[in-house]
Formats: C-alpha cells, sequence, structure tokens
C-alpha cells in the first residue's frame, strides 16, 4: 500500500535495505491444518451446482478490495455465492469448476499466495503481508478447504488462454476476470440465479451457523437495553456502538448497517444514521443482526418503550403489529406457498387500519387494493443467511411464488409506520413507527422461532425491560 504513495517519506529503497529485508526470516509454513468442518457441505454444493450446468465451465470469483477513500480500503467481504461453494473468505480468489469429459467437473480455487522474501513486495507491495496480515499459502488452503489451489496471479491469462468450452462467469464481482473470458450476459445471470437458489434449503451445518447468529443476536439487544440510560444521556449512535460491540467480540461484524431508530426516526425503513436523541416516552425501533464469522447473519427487529412503558396508543399500535406477526407465524410450515404469511400479516393490519378509521373499508377490498401499504409499507419477511435478504437472485418459482420447505429460515417482520407529517391519521399517533421481526426456521412440522429468547408481547418487553434496563 505504501509503494507508490505521492508524498510519502522514503522515495527510495537503497539495494542495502532491500538485501537486509530480504535476509533473516523464519519459516512459518503451517502443517497439518484440519479439513474445515465446513468442507463436506461446500463439496456437496458445488456437486449440486456442477448437475445444473453439464459440460460448462462456471466461474464465481471472491471479489476484491474497494476503496473508502484514497487509499483507505473498505473491509473486505467476498461475494457469498463464492464462500457457499468453497467455504472461504479470501480476496482476489475464484472458483473455477472445469468439466470433465465424462461428465461432472473439476473444481479448483484460485487463491492470492502468500509473498515470497526474494522480493520486495512483501513489505512494500500493495497486498504486502507485513501491511495487511499473513495469507494463507496455497499448499495451506488446499488442506483446509479440501480444494486443488492454484495461483490468482495467472487467472486472467489461464481464463483467456481455454477456449472451445462454454464458460459462464458471475458478473459485477471481479473486473479483470471478467474481461478475460467471452460470455452472454443472461447466461451469466442463469448462473447467479442457480447459485441463489442453491442457499433457499439451509443444510445442517447452516443451520447451526444460523442459531449462533441469532443468539449472538439476543445478548446484542439483552446489552442495548442494559444500556438505554447511556443512550438516553447521549444519542442513537451508544445504541449502535453497543450492538457493534457484541458484534465484533462474538462474530465477524454486523450483518448489516444497523437501525437504531428513536422517536419519528423509527417510521424510516432503514435509518441507519443513527444521530438522533433517544428521549423518554419515545419508542425505539432497533432493528440489527450479528454477522457469524462465517458470515452468516440474523436479522431481528424489536420496538422497546424507551421509558419502560408503552403509552396507551403506543400499546394499541404495537399490539396490533404483534396480532399481525403471529398471523403470519402461523402460516410458516412446509408445503405453505410462501407468500401465505405475508399475506396473513397484512389482512390482519388492513383490518386493523379500516377498524381504526385510517383506510376506507371494507378490510378485504382495502387488502386487495394494497391501502395498507401507506402505513406498512413493506413486504412481511424475506429469506435469511449469507446475506440478509439472502436468496436475493433466485428464480421467483423457487422464491417468492415457492414453496416453504424445511430448512429455509426466513424473517417475518410486519410493521406500522405513521409519518409524523401525516394528516390522515390522529396528533398522538403521527412519528409512532412500530415493528416486530423474528427469524424462522421452516421444520418439518412447522417452525422453529430461532429468535424466541427476545420478548416478543407487549406485557413480556416491559417486564424485560424492568429486569434490564440500566
Amino acid at each position: 500500500m505504501a509503494k507508490g504513495r505521492k508524498n510519502g517519506l522514503y522515495s527510495e529503497v537503497s539495494e542495502e535495505l532491500s538485501a537486509l529485508m530480504k535476509t533473516g526470516w523464519a519459516d512459518t509454513e503451517r502443517h497439518g491444518l484440519p479439513l474445515d468442518e465446513q468442507a463436506p457441505y461446500a463439496a456437496r454444493r458445488r456437486a449440486a451446482l456442477s448437475a445444473r450446468f453439464p459440460g460448462e465451465r462456471l466461474v464465481i470469483p471472491s471479489g476484491n478490495l474497494k476503496a473508502r477513500s484514497n487509499d483507505d480500503l473498505y473491509p473486505f467481504r467476498p461475494y457469498s455465492g463464492y464462500v457457499h461453494m468453497t467455504g472461504d473468505q479470501a480476496r482476489d480468489g475464484a472458483l473455477v469448476l472445469e468439466p470433465r469429459a465424462d461428465g461432472g467437473h473439476d473444481a479448483y480455487c484460485y487463491q492470492l499466495p502468500r509473498d515470497g522474501r526474494d522480493t520486495d513486495e512483501f513489505w512494500l507491495g500493495y497486498t504486502a503481508e507485513l501491511w495487511t496480515g499473513r495469507r494463507r499459502s496455497l499448499a495451506e488452503s488446499e488442506r483446509v478447504l479440501g480444494l486443488s489451489c492454484r495461483d490468482v496471479r495467472s487467472a486472467a491469462g489461464d481464463l483467456a488462454a481455454a477456449s472451445g468450452v462454454p464458460t459462464r462467469i458471475v458478473r459485477g464481482v471481479d473486473p479483470v476476470l471478467e474481461a478475460a473470458v467471452t460470455t452472454d450476459p443472461e447466461r451469466d445471470a442463469e448462473l447467479e440465479e442457480a447459485l441463489s437458489g442453491l442457499r433457499l434449503v439451509k443444510d445442517a451445518w447452516e443451520i447451526g451457523e444460523m442459531r449462533k447468529a441469532v443468539d449472538s443476536t439476543v445478548r446484542g439487544f439483552t446489552d442495548c437495553v442494559g444500556e438505554l440510560s447511556r443512550a438516553v444521556a447521549s444519542s442513537e449512535r451508544w445504541i449502535e456502538g453497543t450492538f457493534f460491540r457484541r458484534a465484533r467480540l462474538e462474530g465477524n461484524s454486523v450483518g448489516y448497517g444497523s437501525i437504531c431508530a428513536a422517536g419519528e426516526h423509527a417510521t424510516i425503513m432503514h435509518w441507519t444514521d443513527n444521530d438522533g436523541p433517544v428521549r423518554p416516552g419515545d419508542l425505539l425501533l432497533l432493528d440489527a443482526g450479528v454477522e457469524t464469522h462465517t458470515l452468516y447473519t440474523a436479522d431481528v427487529t424489536r420496538t422497546l418503550p424507551i421509558s419502560g412503558t408503552f403509552t396507551p396508543v403506543q400499546r394499541t399500535v404495537y399490539e396490533a403489529v404483534y396480532e399481525a406477526q403471529e398471523a403470519g407465524m402461523a402460516a410458516v410450515k412446509p408445503g405453505a406457498a410462501y407468500r401465505d404469511f405475508h399475506v396473513a400479516a397484512q389482512r390482519y393490519l388492513a383490518e386493523k387500519l379500516v377498524e381504526w378509521g385510517f383506510i376506507e373499508g371494507p378490510a378485504d377490498r382495502a387488502h386487495a387494493l394494497g391501502l395498507q401499504r401507506r402505513f406498512t409499507m413493506a413486504g412481511t419477511g424475506h429469506m435469511l443467511g449469507l446475506d440478509v435478504h439472502d436468496c436475493a437472485e433466485a428464480r421467483n418459482e423457487e422464491y417468492v411464488d415457492g414453496v416453504l420447505e424445511p430448512g429455509m429460515v426466513l424473517t417475518v417482520e410486519p410493521g406500522l409506520y405513521f409519518q409524523p407529517d401525516d394528516l390522515t391519521v390522529p396528533e398522538e399517533w403521527r412519528g409512532i413507527g412500530v415493528r416486530i421481526e423474528d427469524d424462522l426456521l421452516v421444520t418439518a412440522d412447522g417452525h422453529e422461532n430461532l429468535s424466541a429468547g427476545l420478548p416478543r408481547s407487549a406485557d413480556e418487553v416491559e417486564a424485560w425491560m424492568a429486569r434490564v434496563a440500566g
């Protein structure tokens, strides 16, 4: 990273310094590394992908570093399809499935190898280990991943030279590799679609990771309630920082930008500035999830009375959302249409809004026309896993128009949002936003609420806060 910096203090390296830097280093190769516990599952996922594209070369990059500003880089997060197929998180890598003449594919992984000590790159180069930390050697990666590994610096040339085999690549991840192959955009999109669809049903290992993510998230929410008085004395930023601490202690990071929305900010679906005041008497909508070290994320929301007790109007809104969530969760079971839980929750909220006189009835008509969406805004949930909105590129027939199967993990998150400038509702309702969100695993006989460790009903929330709040 220091190499070539315009205003660097050192304009050149003396031959003597270069020679000094290249000598006296111990052999740090790690031997006997165990196979990663995810590796057998990743191999089965690759086999499923292979079966979908016989006779074709498939290229799935991990992605590259991105600049935040100047030479300051964002923390690297690999493409989720690459992680799912390999269990690896290395930057500048790529999985290649090479078709065999007798059927199936041979899989190998391009990786950025360790820096040798025979050039100055290991301490001056853009990828210098002395600047950015040790990487695994190719041999180490082979043992951990259970995959043949090659030097990624030859990848573009290798792919460009390989001809005569139809090739697909995931676009928008690695521009260098993308430029090295000649492919069809529509066929490439089918590859990404397949990779996304293969994540719809989680295997046993993935479900274990989802449990870890949710359990850590439950502890993070408890931390936030315990430090609520400090947020009142400062701002929403205290809540954000409190949850982030738990995410970094127990996982990789947060799985998405935490929404720490107090007062009227709770009516903004994706409020992430988190710079507003936290006032007793208002509600705090906290939407956050811990991402595990293996990059699986939870996604949970609770709406909390900052003073510890709901006002009558707040409770009215909260209990309507709670009952809508109950209706939605009851519809989550194998064989049910994916849309059923959304329809159940939205229909209930349409009924309440007609009952309150905020939209014109009857309720069936209001729901059919989507009139409740003025106050419900979004859908009632989504798939969850390596991405907070997981499987986003899956075929509609498999996802939104599909049927629930055991092993799917999804959120159920109805909400009501009364904007502070909405003249169609009474003044005391304006600026109230309520969302309740839980992470559900579809089981053979129904579902399991993975986030049941957090209270949901109004009475349970108040009792919990009385025990925990600081």
